[in-house]
């Protein structure tokens, strides 16, 4: 019998969004014919089968067609404006593809950005991939970027020059919501490693993502040093690191809100909330507290995820490479937050790939967190072999975790 009613009211909860998402669909089908633009046929068709599937739509992708060619063309403004008059904050994820984006988009996403404090926005995540934006447009994003709850961006394939990324990451200086950045294939080279690194030291950022640029061994090594300088110090005075997202407690986190993060202050104040709860309720509040932690930092030179594959680092600039080869080291060696390391497409050479062999042996002996770390194959077998080995876990400790759950399921 208990059973038969869950089941009852997972049906009614299921069929909650289909007048939700009939009644957004038949808005922006207005606002595109008030804007005299398009229906994206990507959007239209995700909320029909939103709506067939009874399930929500928490992802919005706006597409560019290949063909055939659509006109009057689409545009990104009536989606905004049925989100913002539909009041819909199911939404999580806003995805543009293709687009060469006006100033009036720009315009209108910004305010839907910088809505944080007095109307929700919903969005976690932006992806603006492959888009042609002007200056004016990257500028007033980096300022809407500065009073953003985003948590991720990504910028993919967006080609910038030295004034472009200024603008945009000008807008993640002391940003202590955003912890993902993805930067790929953007034209950048080895100028903007020092703004890159600048900005990591000064932001909650912890995922960066650069594949695909021309950073050299010159940039690479201005991006680093300032981590690897930090992790070398925390090891030397042996003080307490700054709570990453994997290992934040509820303590960490109001000590965390203090400084100024408006998001952690808001955990702080449901925390306080929970007091005056059951028992159970206060250990599903500060279950919910640990949660909350996996996806907030504290700013600071640190990383958690650091992707650099196919950068043209390489024997060509000389110096440089053993200059990054031993920052790099240094790194791996030091840093506990470190857990992922994406050099792909990169000829360090047998003396580089040995040195980092040695760095992930002597981060085994100081017991740190496992790092999985990617290297070109263009170097000797038995190195490329040694350091794959020493950046995966062991298969034995993952064996006998699955016997555990196995035995606890039994009894």
């Amino acid at each position: 019998m208990p059973k038969a009613k869950e089941g009852k009211r997972k049906t009614k909860g299921a069929l909650l969004p289909i007048p939700i998402l009939q009644k957004f669909l038949k808005t922006y089908e207005k606002y595109c014919a008030q804007s005299q633009t398009s229906v994206c046929p990507a959007i239209k068709k995700d909320l029909k089968k939103s709506i067939d599937s009874e399930r929500i739509l928490k992802k919005f992708t706006l597409v560019k067609p290949t063909s055939p060619r659509i006109v009057p063309p689409i545009s990104l403004e009536p989606l905004l404006m049925t989100i913002r008059d539909e009041c819909y904050k199911l939404g999580k994820e806003m995805c543009i593809w293709g687009f060469q984006l006006s100033n009036p988009e720009v315009a209108r996403l910004a305010l839907f950005l910088e809505s944080k404090g007095h109307t929700t926005c919903p969005f976690t995540t932006l992806e603006i991939v492959d888009c042609k934006m002007d200056l004016w447009s990257l500028e007033r994003l980096g300022k809407a970027l500065q009073l953003s709850s985003l948590r991720s961006l990504v910028l993919d394939y967006c080609k910038f020059g030295n004034e472009e990324i200024e603008s945009v990451l000008s807008g993640l200086e002391n940003n202590q919501s955003l912890y993902g950045l993805s930067l790929r294939f953007c034209g950048l080279g080895p100028w903007s490693g020092s703004k890159l690194g600048s900005i990591i030291s000064q932001s909650a950022i912890c995922e960066l993502y650069l594949d695909g640029n021309s950073l050299l061994c010159s940039g690479a090594l201005a991006l680093l040093r300032p981590i690897a300088e930090y992790a070398e110090m925390k090891e030397k005075d042996g003080m307490a690191s700054p709570a990453s997202p994997d290992t934040a407690t509820p303590s960490q986190l109001l000590q965390m809100s203090q400084r100024g993060s408006s998001v952690l202050s808001q955990t702080a104040k449901s925390s306080e909330a929970g007091t005056a709860k059951t028992t159970l309720g206060k250990k599903k509040n500060k279950k919910g507290i640990k949660k909350k932690a996996k996806a907030l930092a504290e700013a600071g030179p640190w990383l958690v995820k650091l992707h650099l594959a196919d950068n043209g680092i390489d024997g060509k600039e000389g110096e440089h490479l053993v200059e990054f080869t031993r920052i790099l080291t240094c790194l791996i060696r030091f840093s506990a937050h470190l857990r992922e390391v994406d050099l792909g497409s990169n000829a360090l050479g047998e003396m580089a790939a040995a040195d980092i062999l040695q760095a992930l042996r002597a981060r085994k002996t100081g017991k740190l967190p496992i790092l999985k770390i990617t290297v070109t194959p263009q170097i000797s077998s038995d190195t490329f072999t040694s350091i794959w080995k020493n950046s995966k876990k062991s298969k034995t400790k993952t064996i006998h975790k699955k016997k555990k759950k196995m035995a606890k399921t039994r009894i």
